[in-house]
C-alpha cells in the first residue's frame, strides 16, 4: 500500500510539473500587468503616496530574435571608465571564459560567461585585434549582440614584456613570504595575471 500511495503521489507530482513547465512563460514575456485593487487599496491607505513598483515593473522585453541567423556579430566592449567598442559589427570573437576559450558567432546560443585574466581577440576579416582583460563578464544575447564587460583590458600591442617578468618576480617572492591569508591572496592574484599576460605575450 505504502509502495502505491508513493507510486500516486510521484505520479501527481509529475502531472503537475509538466503542466506548469507548459503554462508558465517566461518572465520577460508577459504584459506588464497593475493589480488595481491593490492600488485602490494603498491610495486608501496612503493617498499622497505612489504605489510601489515590482521588479516587473523595471523588466524590458527580450530583444527580439531574427528568423535567420545574421552575418555579423555586434559586439559592445565596456570597461568601468571606457567603451572600446561600441555596436561594432565583426566576424567573431574569442573570450577566455573560466571554462576555456570561447568562440563566438553569429546566432551563437545565449550564454552568459565569466572571464578570466587572458586574450580576448576581435576577428574583422583580415583583421584581429587583440586585448589582455583581467576579468569580468560576457553576455551573449539571442539576437547576436554580445556584451562584453571588463574589469581592465588593454591591448595587447600595449604591453610592456619587461614589466610583465618583473611583475611575475616580485609577485612570485611575494606569494613564498607572505604570511596572512590577506597577503597570499593579494599575491597568488598578481601571479596568476601576470602569468596570464606572460603567456599572452609568448603565444
Amino acid at each position: 500500500m505504502l509502495r502505491q500511495g508513493s507510486r500516486l503521489l510521484s505520479r501527481s507530482v509529475t502531472a503537475a510539473s509538466s503542466k506548469s513547465a507548459t503554462a508558465r512563460a517566461f518572465s520577460t514575456e508577459l504584459p506588464s500587468t497593475i493589480d488595481s485593487t491593490f492600488v485602490e487599496s494603498w491610495k486608501k491607505v496612503a493617498p499622497n503616496m505612489d504605489p510601489p513598483q515590482t521588479p516587473s515593473s523595471f523588466m524590458k522585453p527580450r530583444p527580439s530574435t531574427a528568423s535567420s541567423i545574421p552575418t555579423k556579430l555586434t559586439v559592445n566592449f565596456v570597461l568601468p571608465y571606457a567603451s572600446e567598442l561600441s555596436e561594432k559589427e565583426v566576424d567573431m570573437v574569442i573570450i577566455p571564459a573560466t571554462t576555456g576559450q570561447m568562440g563566438v558567432l553569429p546566432g551563437h546560443v545565449p550564454t552568459i560567461a565569466e572571464l578570466k585574466p587572458g586574450i580576448m581577440s576581435v576577428h574583422e576579416g583580415t583583421d584581429i585585434k587583440k586585448y589582455f582583460v583581467s576579468s569580468g563578464f560576457a553576455f551573449l544575447h539571442a539576437n547576436s549582440v554580445a556584451d562584453i564587460i571588463a574589469v581592465e583590458a588593454v591591448p595587447l600591442e600595449n604591453i610592456d614584456a619587461g614589466q610583465v617578468q618583473k611583475g611575475l618576480a616580485e609577485f612570485t617572492q611575494k606569494l613564498a613570504s607572505a604570511t596572512t591569508d590577506l597577503e597570499k591572496a593579494e599575491a597568488q592574484i598578481g601571479v596568476e595575471v601576470h602569468s596570464a599576460m606572460n603567456a599572452a605575450l609568448s603565444g
